[in-house]
């Protein structure tokens, strides 16, 4: 039956004629079907795969330019905290100054001295001149001006180590403000203004100032003023370079290859930025000043609606130049703001930006490749589907390679800033709402002598071994997921029996919904600026306190001569075998022992006269333990001497310094009783130091005694046995002589190992042997 249409046995002309045309016909139709489907096929897969080609490459550039903002939002939030701390510092050393009362009482020996001392630690944090503003006459008092970033010093000081300077109307200010008693232990920051400088290099010119102030009461004591007056005093102004305060700061921060950033107060007025025209000046104008033709509504409409209302996030705007190449161009920038913690809640806010180029240049090649294989794809397709899919397969695979590749990349930009944080000195770490530790840089493992294993998944608390610092850390976290604001708290840790000081601000960190999802906290260790302090306080504290044990001994000691003499005189005329004999030597015993009492609060007090002489530290504590052998002896009490050889002699009176060894050891004989082991050692420290070390294996100090030992008349042994002034007069003899004498202590309670180390240093003698009077 099929050949029935073969032309060629078909006999009959028409019938064939008719076949024939139904053939082509049918032929033609089958033709143009596959044509038309190939035409609306091909456009399609075409039109298909660019579009899935310009959306896979429009959702690249935007995670590679949402991950980009978010390191540059890292990088801000970083440099905010350490401006933040570089501002309470001051505020710390400003109210310190204040609390001295050579500044409250205007002691013009000494006042100089502590301006100049204040003013040389916080010179290098952009301060160029400490004022001092009387209230009485008016009178502006100021420490010489140091401008860092011209590295340019002024001297023109008086022999009290500072200069009379004319009050500006901006002071009086100043003092008006802090003559309020309501302000009284407040800390005013100024706003920033320009200033006109001279610079030997460049002539006249102009910087960035502004001021902070305190005022000053009356409110310390001293040898000169034993009694607190409470009368105002003056005002205390630090006058800050603000462009060197952040520049040290920012300047180093680098977004991606060219990026820099820039910090705006909330007047809008550039505090920083690399553009050193723009310094000074207004942000919403300056930029418009430089590139009239550009409109910079977006990022002024950031800087107003987002920064200077204290937001922080990121975005992009249009800019009309870059690192010297003008041109108008795309950059991403990333915004937080700079907390002041003034009263009305004042802030700054800084910036980093990068050109979108930084992005773009870096998914380029990925472009460029992929719409190279698409076209290829297309071509391709035509051939057949096989060799489509096949193709398709290769260039998936091809693609995730390059992907990979410049996740690689990213992941190395990603390493360089985690390096930024790992390497830091501050300790940086990140808690969950539970208070768990999710994240802790090299500085934080180094703190606690831990690794980073051990402390992730620890509870906060548990590595602070502190339960009020742990409640303090607690509630500080919950105030930041509750409120979303900073806060920044003082507490102590204890780590292998060694109390550490910790200055810990505490931040959220946001996800992409805007919620807070964790709270970075980043730690200062101020343990020595906080014994520096403790130090200081009571150093003053004894001072006051030697003043009026002077009194009290001048007072006692007159009626304690006339009992003594009276008592001397009515035993020569009682014969020796009578009760009235017994009972006149024992109020000569007790009014003895209370004139020995008043002798040791007088050393205390005054400077004694004699000697001052070059003591070989070795035989001085020598010799004082061949006196104590025999005690050591009866009271089983083993010693061990670690003394350098050679170590470099001292300045100071060699009965002094034995009269301290003295004590400390038979403090320490009393503490061990039923025996234990007494460790002497001397050593040469760094900075020209001679140290000594005198441990025990007593009992150890209790907590509730620690900060009175050194206190006079202060004692822990029965009612007999002590005078409670050993520890007192040592103190006085150490920090006569230049030195220092500090403790450690373990009770039972804090370790099985208990015992109390006493450490002294004395500057050691450079020159060779001096004796002088």
């Amino acid at each position: 039956m099929a050949d029935l249409f073969n032309k060629d046995n078909i006999t009959n002309p028409s019938l064939r004629s008719l076949i024939l045309h139904l053939v082509e016909k049918y032929r033609l139709f089958h033709l143009s079907v596959v044509q038309v489907l190939m035409a609306v096929l091909t456009p399609m897969l075409l039109a298909a795969v660019l579009i899935l080609g310009w959306m896979y490459a429009n959702k690249v550039k935007e995670i590679v330019t949402n991950d980009f903002n978010q390191q540059q939002l890292v990088l801000a939030q970083h440099a905010a905290r350490q401006i933040e701390n570089s501002l309470d510092l001051l505020k710390k050393e400003l109210s310190l100054l204040g609390l001295s009362p050579s500044i409250q009482y205007f002691e013009k020996v000494s006042m100089g001295k502590r301006m100049g001392i204040t003013f040389s630690s916080v010179r290098e944090q952009g301060v160029m001149e400490i004022r001092y503003v009387e209230s009485m006459l008016q009178q502006t008092h100021v420490t010489m001006r140091y401008i860092e970033s011209l590295k340019q010093q002024i001297h023109h000081l008086d022999a009290g180590g500072y200069r009379i300077a004319a009050t500006n109307p901006e002071d009086l200010l100043f003092l008006k403000w802090a003559g309020n008693v309501k302000n009284k232990g407040s800390i005013l920051l100024g706003e920033a203004s320009m200033i006109s400088v001279y610079s030997k290099r460049d002539g006249k010119g102009e910087l960035l100032a502004m001021k902070m102030a305190v005022p000053v009461w009356q409110i310390s004591v001293d040898e000169a003023n034993p009694v607190a007056t409470d009368r105002f005093s003056g005002v205390l102004i630090f006058v800050i370079d603000a462009n060197q305060l952040i520049k040290k700061i920012t300047e180093g921060i680098k977004s991606g290859k060219t990026g820099y950033a820039w910090v705006m107060n909330e007047n809008g007025l550039f505090l920083y930025h690399p553009e050193k025209d723009f310094v000074g000046k207004n942000a919403f104008e300056a930029r418009k000043e430089k590139k009239p033709t550009i409109s910079f509504a977006r990022i002024n409409s950031i800087q107003k609606d987002l920064m200077l209302a204290g937001k922080e996030g990121t975005s992009w705007y249009i800019s009309g130049w870059h690192k010297g190449e003008e041109r108008e161009m795309k950059k991403l920038i990333a915004y937080t703001p700079i907390h002041l913690n003034e009263p009305e809640n004042r802030l700054w806010s800084i910036a980093v930006v990068a050109p979108i180029s930084e992005v773009e240049n870096a998914i380029h090649s990925i472009h460029v490749r992929q719409f190279s294989l698409q076209s290829l794809l297309i071509i391709i397709l035509l051939l057949g589907g096989v060799t489509v899919i096949s193709l398709m397969i290769t260039w998936s695979h091809s693609l995730e390679q390059e992907v990979e590749k410049k996740t690689v990349e990213l992941k190395k930009s990603e390493n360089q800033y985690r390096q930024l944080i790992e390497n830091a000195n501050d300790i940086i770490f990140t808690v969950d709402r539970n208070s768990v530790i999710t994240s802790i840089n090299k500085a934080g493992c180094g703190l606690f002598k831990s690794t980073k294993e051990e402390l992730v998944g620890q509870n906060i608390g548990e590595i602070c071994h502190n339960e009020s610092s742990a409640f303090m850390q607690f509630k500080a976290i919950d105030e930041v997921y509750s409120t979303g604001e900073n806060k920044l708290i003082v507490y102590s840790v204890s780590i292998n029996d060694s109390e550490r000081w910790l200055s810990t601000n505490f931040s959220g960190l946001q996800d992409e919904k805007g919620n807070i999802s964790s709270v970075l906290g980043i730690s200062r260790d101020i343990t020595n600026r906080k014994k520096m302090e403790e130090q200081m306080f009571h150093t003053e504290k004894l001072a006051s306190v030697g003043t009026l044990a002077a009194g009290v001994a001048h007072e006692i000691n007159n009626p304690l001569a006339i009992i003594l003499g009276f008592t001397d005189l009515m035993s020569e005329k009682v014969p020796r075998d009578s009760e009235m004999y017994d009972i006149l030597k024992t109020i000569e015993k007790h009014g003895t022992n209370a004139k020995r009492v008043v002798e040791n609060l007088l050393s205390f007090t005054r400077v004694a006269e004699g000697k001052v002489e070059e003591v070989d530290i070795n035989k001085n504590i020598e010799s004082v333990i061949a006196v104590m052998k025999n005690t050591f002896s009866l009271n089983k009490i083993s010693f061990k001497q670690n003394l350098l050889p050679g170590v470099p002699h001292v300045k100071g009176g060699a009965g002094e310094l034995q009269q301290v060894f003295f004590n400390i050891m038979s403090n320490a004989a009393s503490a061990m009783k039923g025996g234990g082991i007494l460790t002497i050692s001397t050593s040469f420290e760094e900075g020209q130091k001679v140290g000594v070390r005198i441990s025990d294996t007593g009992c150890g100090i209790k907590k509730e005694h620690r900060t009175r030992i050194f206190d006079p008349l202060f004692t822990t042994k029965k009612v007999g046995e002590g005078t409670g002034l050993g520890l007192f007069v040592s103190y006085g003899i150490i920090t006569k002589y230049g030195g220092t004498i500090t403790f450690e202590t373990r009770t039972e309670e804090e370790s099985g190992d208990t015992g109390t180390t006493f450490i002294i240093t004395l500057p050691a003698l450079k020159d060779g042997p001096k004796v002088c009077v």
